[in-house]
């Protein structure tokens, strides 16, 4: 495992001389009523998307932020928690806690709401988490898990499930459109990058079924980094993509995980209501949201009565699944 090694020499670096950019240079703070956020926190927003989604954040969830940075999303997270202790962040690197101490101390001096004990920065990592079980009601996780091997991704996740039945892990990695060369996916500094690590959509979302997770649902799919093929030696350019998620502790049932991805099926027919009989009921002519099975379902068994849409990649809630 020398790639952990090399990921944690190279987090102590960025913590230490702050590198702009490392990550999604498109990714710009949440913004958010009353809530500023220091410079430093700013330069060092190394993540590929957001984790930040307020919809899941009601009612002042204790959150659990595994890989705290500069503490950016700590300091969002806790605009929603403001308690001591709502928000616990994980990091193995010295460097990076302290990090994100000071910035957190900077933070409460620019925001009257916000108090430096709201967020308690622990020591540990993804494989053996500093927190009781079904202590945590939200995990959540950004542009970190993209860079395990597949095995340890497995124990990570495996970690992460130890929160409260009906929990949520929110996610946001790089993805491939296809699968990373064996020559990247061996070069440590580009794995600890975020350049080379990176799983298919099919290989991510099935791993997080693999542990448990009963549904899936999408919030953002975008292009992220563009490994040219001179410069990374590849037959053909590699498109890598943001994809960030939230999967609830839910069981999976008989057939399959519900995974949204922003698809919607239309009644077509000449009755008010559709009844699929199987919990599934259309509003003639209004489009309603449906996980990816059900799609499938209703698309081929009445192909003549509903209109299944294509993903959106992008699902908030609603609809009839």
């Amino acid at each position: 495992m020398t790639y952990l090694q090399t990921t944690a020499d190279f987090y102590a670096e960025v913590a230490q001389t702050p590198e702009v950019g490392l990550c999604c240079v498109q990714s710009n703070p949440l913004t958010l009523p009353e809530l500023t956020i220091p410079l430093p926190m700013q330069e060092m927003n190394y993540g590929c998307g957001t984790t930040v989604h307020p919809n899941e954040l009601a009612g002042e969830p204790t959150v659990l932020y595994v890989g705290v940075g500069g503490g950016l999303e700590a300091l969002q997270f806790s605009y929603f928690c403001r308690r001591p202790g709502g928000v616990i962040a994980v990091d193995p690197v010295p460097a990076m806690r302290t990090a994100a101490l000071r910035n957190l101390k900077l933070a409460s001096q620019q925001n009257s709401w916000f108090q430096t004990d709201f967020v308690e920065v622990r020591a540990g990592d993804a494989f053996a988490l500093p927190v009781p079980d079904n202590s945590v009601d939200v995990v959540a996780q950004n542009c970190l898990f993209n860079i395990f091997e597949p095995a340890d991704l497995h124990r990570a996740l495996q970690e992460l499930i130890r929160f409260k039945p009906h929990g949520r892990l929110i996610m946001s990695d790089p993805i491939a459109t296809r699968p990373v060369p064996e020559h990247l996916r061996q070069d440590e500094r580009l794995r600890a990058m975020c350049l080379s690590g990176a799983l298919t959509y099919e290989e991510y979302t099935q791993h997080l079924i693999d542990v448990g997770f009963g549904q899936i649902e999408i919030r953002a799919r975008r292009p992220y980094r563009l490994l040219d093929s001179v410069t990374y030696q590849l037959e053909q350019n590699l498109l890598l993509e943001s994809l960030d998620s939230v999967s609830f502790k839910v069981p999976i049932p008989e057939d399959g995980a519900c995974i949204f991805t922003g698809k919607t099926a239309i009644y077509a027919g000449s009755e008010p209501l559709f009844d699929d009989q199987a919990g599934h009921i259309l509003q003639q002519g209004v489009p309603s949201a449906v996980c990816d099975k059900t799609a499938l379902k209703l698309g081929s068994t009445y192909p003549d009565k509903i209109l299944v849409t294509d993903s959106t990649w992008h699902y908030d809630g609603g609809g009839c699944c």
